[in-house]
């Protein structure tokens, strides 16, 4: 293979690079799920505000889902040094939002979730919906 076609086909299987913040909303979108959080997405607002690259969306069925989820979520993101700017609704538990700058977490519980309808109002963005992973050895229906 001549260097040519070698740098040729390096950057055909380039890997696209992962943005830190892409990490973090994944990795708190991930945390919601460990809580029994639902409808759980990522909505990357980059190009579209200044305000943050962002949104984790999670519903919460109840108030005490709400709280554990919050609480779990800032906790174990402390353990890997990401400390919130700010946090807001930890007192009434129906929308709590958690200000990581580049990634705002947002849990909500049913109804502040459907009136707000943040998919909606930022449908311009790029939505990833967030599961859980399959237990390991389950069957991948092939």
């Amino acid at each position: 293979m001549t260097d040519a076609q070698h740098d040729e086909r390096s950057e055909d299987q380039a890997v696209p690079e992962v943005d830190v913040s892409e990490l973090l909303a994944r990795r708190a979108a991930e945390l919601s799920l460990e809580k029994k959080c639902e409808d759980v997405k990522i909505l990357d607002v980059r190009g579209l505000t200044s305000v943050t690259d962002f949104f984790v969306l999670a519903t919460a069925d109840s108030e005490r889902k709400a709280k554990a989820a919050y609480e779990y979520i800032v906790d174990e993101l402390k353990k890997e040094d990401e400390r919130p700017l700010h946090i807001e609704g930890g007192d009434s538990l129906h929308w709590v939002l958690i200000d990581y700058f580049d990634v705002v977490v947002h849990i909500f519980m049913p109804d502040e979730r459907r009136f707000y309808d943040l998919e909606s109002l930022w449908a311009d963005g790029r939505m990833t919906v967030v599961e859980e992973p399959a237990p390991e050895g389950a069957s991948s229906g092939s």
